[in-house]
């Protein structure tokens, strides 16, 4: 059989999440093999991914990764990885502290005010 992989990939055993963006869709896998352009990842049953973009996500490396299913073959899966990186969910942690940080001087201004320490 003629090897089609550009890079060759690294025999591992990784837990894994993988989601194909529906609602319900993560799945729990182990990451057989992986390089920098794909993967090669096994489900605990039988599964049938829609040929689409999916995200697999390896806590042990602390990488999320963006592909799209290549081939699947009972449990089995094959991705490859785009090259555009997971969009990460947008926070607004930053503006929230800012604001409750103003908040809080401000709190304590009144009540300087009142105790009559200003």
């Amino acid at each position: 059989m003629r090897e089609r992989r550009q890079t060759t990939r690294d025999k591992v055993l990784y837990d894994g999440v993988a989601e194909t963006g529906e609602a319900g869709s993560a799945r729990d896998c182990i990451v057989r093999n992986i390089s920098e352009k794909g993967a090669n990842i096994e489900f605990s049953n039988v599964v049938k991914f829609p040929k689409e973009q999916m995200s697999l996500a390896i806590a042990r490396k602390g990488r999320s990764f963006l592909g799209k299913i290549v081939w699947w073959r009972d449990n089995f899966v094959g991705v490859a990885f785009s090259d555009t990186p997971p969009t990460l969910p947008v926070s607004d942690l930053d503006e929230r502290l800012r604001k409750s940080e103003a908040k809080k001087r401000q709190l304590q201004r009144r009540i300087e005010e009142l105790l009559g320490e200003s």
